[in-house]
């Protein structure tokens, strides 16, 4: 069990304000001080720096911020073992990104299951961004995304690898056709999924090579669904950038096509990853490993 002056740490950390931590813990402020005083003492260094009326952490803070939140999440997930402990099973959090939780992992899920009788599983959808800080409160203890994140921040395994490619209705009609670049489409009403995106971030960065931002297309329909953007595709709604396995169904009974720009398609990663420093590396390294061999 954490000591009590880390939980008050994490919470100063969170809030950034001694005051709000102790709303928060239900303790008075200058107990707060005596235990961030006491950890300072405890390990010889100072870990918040008091500027301009503005509370930042010093590269000592910032790094028992990192360690105490894997021991925190690690904490939950012992406890969450234990109590399965005497029923036999075992219980994990996983999330995914929406592509990947509907197209992707389902039929690896499936055999893992199966070979795997008394495990529990708790899946969680989410954009990359939402899942990451899903990871980092302990929610979750596996992600598998689809875009960029910080690698230097988490242990990380290849899930796979997909294409990702421009797509419309196959009886859609082009200004210039065939487009020759991005240019060619902006005046296109582009479906494009939430900030947060990992498909939306990949699109961000492939327009940026170009000198160009999404804001740049004339019109656009932002929507947090894949099915509703898939869906729109069909009906001629608009254009948009995805993974080929998304609109697989599409593209075989003709309804989509894909946009024949050059420089596409794209060929990107999906990746679980975890919290570095976790006590249970192994045991995500080898349920990580499992499902990538089901694919």
């Amino acid at each position: 069990m954490l000591d009590y002056r880390v939980t008050t740490f994490l919470a100063v950390c969170d809030t950034m304000n001694f005051t709000k931590a102790a709303q928060r813990l239900n303790i008075t402020q200058p107990a707060v001080s005596q235990h961030i005083r006491y950890l300072e003492e405890a390990y010889h260094t100072h870990l918040f720096l008091y500027q301009n009326k503005q509370l930042t952490l010093t590269k000592a803070g910032l790094l028992l911020r990192h360690r105490f939140t894997a021991m925190e999440n690690d904490e939950r997930a012992l406890t969450s073992e234990l109590n399965s402990l005497s029923e036999g099973l075992e219980e994990i959090a996983m999330g995914v990104t929406m592509t990947i939780g509907e197209y992707a992992i389902l039929t690896p899920l499936a055999r893992l299951l199966r070979h795997h009788p008394r495990l529990n599983l708790r899946l969680h959808f989410g954009n990359t961004a939402e899942l990451l800080r899903q990871i980092d409160t302990g929610r979750i203890q596996i992600a598998l995304v689809e875009g960029f994140y910080p690698k230097e921040r988490y242990v990380h395994r290849r899930f796979g690898e997909e294409s990702f490619i421009g797509v419309c209705a196959s009886r859609h009609q082009f200004r210039s056709d065939p487009p020759q670049s991005f240019a060619d489409l902006l005046s296109e009403r582009l479906l494009v999924r939430e900030k947060g995106s990992g498909t939306r971030e990949i699109l961000a960065r492939s327009l940026a090579l170009s000198g160009m931002k999404i804001s740049d297309f004339r019109h656009f329909l932002e929507i947090g669904n894949m099915h509703s953007i898939l869906s729109l595709l069909q009906e001629d709604g608009g254009i948009s950038f995805l993974y080929r396995i998304a609109a697989e169904k599409g593209l075989q009974n003709g309804s989509l096509t894909e946009i024949p720009l050059p420089g596409f398609p794209i060929r990107h990663d999906f990746d679980f990853l975890w919290e570095k420093n976790s006590i249970y590396q192994e045991k995500y390294q080898a349920l990580c490993t499992e499902l990538s061999s089901y694919r």
